[in-house]
């Protein structure tokens, strides 16, 4: 895979439709190689190539350093849990998922109301359902519930009062994230086996590797 011809866009719609569920790297490949890129070219590629092969594990570093900041602020941390949640919930498969988690949870106790959080039925164009729909949760948009957690998380950092904390703590997360990518070296395992499987579905335009 070519990532120089692949750009920020390709890459963020291809992080919210990929699968998160798959658990993340061994830790022993995670800290395996490092070097220095040779060029501002092979930089770009380089990061773009672990970005997308490591993304669980830049979640878990992401999430674990915020919450070692708020230890002792448990409104701060209920307010990372919501705002982290209204940023997952960007993801396609992740949304999918939330919404079917729900929506189980609520069958068991009210099958009616459970029934009534499905998502609308696909639209019919020329006899034909459509492939691509808007993704729904609990029957609602999905933008309503990411607008919705995302307020109620600005509410709870202006409460707690560890707005700075929480920036200090997440420019500490990405500027960890940004250099493991930038010197971690791509392996043929991210390369060929990941991408042969995962990535022909994200970006089915692009010629054979």
């Amino acid at each position: 895979m070519d990532w120089g011809s692949v750009t920020t866009e390709d890459l963020i719609d291809a992080l919210r439709e990929v699968d998160w569920s798959a658990p993340p790297r061994p830790i022993s490949e995670f800290f395996s190689r490092f070097t220095t890129p040779k060029s501002l070219s092979k930089w770009k590629s380089r990061l773009k190539c672990n970005l997308y092969y490591y993304r669980t594990n830049y979640f878990i570093i992401i999430v674990f350093i915020l919450g070692m900041g708020f230890l002792r602020k448990p409104l701060a941390i209920l307010a990372a849990f919501l705002t982290g949640l209204s940023i997952a919930l960007l993801n396609d498969s992740f949304a999918v998922a939330f919404s079917e988690k729900v929506t189980r949870t609520i069958r068991q106790f009210s099958p009616h109301l459970a029934a009534k959080l499905r998502p609308p039925a696909a639209p019919v164009v020329r006899g034909k359902r459509t492939t691509k729909r808007a993704i729904h949760i609990c029957g609602q948009p999905r933008m309503v519930f990411v607008a919705l957690f995302a307020s109620v998380g600005c509410v709870l950092w202006f409460t707690s009062n560890s707005l700075l904390t929480v920036l200090w703590a997440l420019l500490i997360a990405l500027l960890t994230t940004l250099i493991h990518a930038s010197f971690r070296v791509p392996n043929l395992k991210a390369r060929l086996s990941t991408f042969r499987e995962e990535f022909r579905s994200a970006w089915r335009n692009y010629g054979e590797f």
